[in-house]
């Protein structure tokens, strides 16, 4: 991996060895690996880790609004310090991350310098990809070329640049709930989890029951978040009823518009990131935190101060 980042790897090589890996499938030594390869040419991350490293790096084919910006909003208004990173591409108009990003009151970096900046002032902040591991980024859009995901799209959700103490990450294909959870434990994670959310997103469908995967206190761990909800929706855009444009975050947030599984998506990731950074032990207690937190959000959709 440290070849391929540096340039020095015929084009051709690359290609190969990266659908070689796709067509066996991934280890976790061999993700663990290059995580580390990749880790290793990044710049360093200036002050004290954030709470919390939240991945997005979903296609989006099939996702409605990123209403996940707004569970990490309210970890953050809570005292919980949150970097998103990531790069959709393929998405859908309202899947757009980076477009709904203002609509949720979170700033984009250009650096990591910057993102750490951020997160010091208003307790959250996104960072593209182009933005920290351009050359990680080369290799992530050779799938344009290749026609299929490779190990880069798995890596990127387990570099966790900013050296955050939990990790939450969201798949599309289940097996890799558990691969990246052991991936992660060799890289020392002490908390994380991986579900399979909305679209590969660390997003929970509140009328599902969700396996859950991922690292509690340095050990490997499995459980099931119940659903919240009565309802059934085959997928999780079907669900809310709001407008697809992302200004139907701010009206959502600041109760000018009300959407009951919206906002159950909302407070449901949320408690699963509770659960995973130990604020909960249960997922009924993490539930619990998760609506109280929401009933005492600040309703201006300002940048956290």
């Amino acid at each position: 991996m440290a070849q391929i980042l540096a340039g020095t790897a015929a084009p051709e090589a690359v290609g190969a060895l990266l659908m070689l890996m796709r067509y066996r499938g991934e280890t976790p030594e061999e993700l663990a690996g290059f995580t580390l390869a990749l880790r290793a040419a990044l710049p360093d991350w200036p002050g004290l880790p954030p709470a919390l490293d939240w991945p997005s790096f979903a296609a989006g084919r099939t996702r409605g609004l990123p209403w996940f910006l707004l569970s990490a909003r309210l970890l953050a208004e809570a005292g919980h310090p949150v970097l998103l990173h990531g790069w959709n591409a393929h998405q859908a108009v309202a899947a757009s991350v980076t477009a709904a990003l203002p609509h949720a009151g979170i700033g984009q970096a250009t650096s990591l310098d910057d993102a750490a900046r951020i997160i010091a002032e208003t307790g959250i902040a996104y960072l593209s990809l182009s933005d920290y591991a351009p050359r990680a980024l080369d290799l992530l859009q050779l799938r344009d070329v290749l026609g299929l995901r490779s190990t880069v799209n798995t890596v990127l959700r387990l570099v966790n640049p900013a050296g955050a103490l939990t990790s939450v990450q969201g798949v599309f294909h289940p097996p890799y709930l558990a691969l990246q959870s052991e991936a992660a434990l060799m890289l020392g994670l002490q908390r994380s989890c991986v579900i399979k959310g909305g679209g590969g997103e660390f997003e929970r469908n509140p009328a599902k029951a969700m396996p859950l995967s991922g690292i509690c206190a340095g050990a490997l761990r499995k459980g099931t978040a119940p659903a919240l909800l009565g309802e059934t929706h085959a997928r999780l855009a079907d669900g809310p009823q709001l407008s697809t444009s992302p200004a139907a975050l701010s009206a959502l947030w600041s109760g000018e518009a009300e959407d009951s599984f919206a906002e159950a998506i909302v407070t449901g990731t949320a408690a699963l990131a509770l659960l995973s950074m130990g604020t909960a032990a249960t997922s009924a207690e993490a539930d619990a935190q998760a609506r109280v937190l929401w009933s005492a959000r600040t309703p201006v959709m300002e940048r956290i101060a």
